[in-house]
């Protein structure tokens, strides 16, 4: 009997992560900001819109510490929240 799993017939690419996709804050580097956003998505019933100030400093967090990779901040979408111009939401 032969088997037909030939182990050495393919090989593995590694390939980087999808986009979206980043490491888990192992050591809770950024958890005081994710509990901040957390607790903003929970006290305004989950609309997320009332919350971009707590999820834009959870990202730059995220990206200081080398958790996700840097992207500019209007790209992910919060070019309005950024030098305190008008239509900036401040939840403090």
């Amino acid at each position: 009997m032969s088997t037909a799993m030939n182990f050495g017939s393919k090989s593995f690419q590694p390939r980087p992560p999808d986009k979206g996709s980043f490491p888990l804050d192992h050591f809770g580097e950024c958890k005081s900001f994710k509990e901040k956003f957390m607790k903003c998505l929970r006290d305004n019933r989950f609309e997320n819109a009332l919350c971009r100030s707590e999820s834009k400093d959870y990202l730059e967090c995220r990206m200081e510490r080398q958790l996700m990779a840097q992207e500019p901040l209007e790209k992910l979408g919060f070019g309005d929240l950024l030098d305190g111009k008008p239509g900036a939401e401040t939840n403090s």
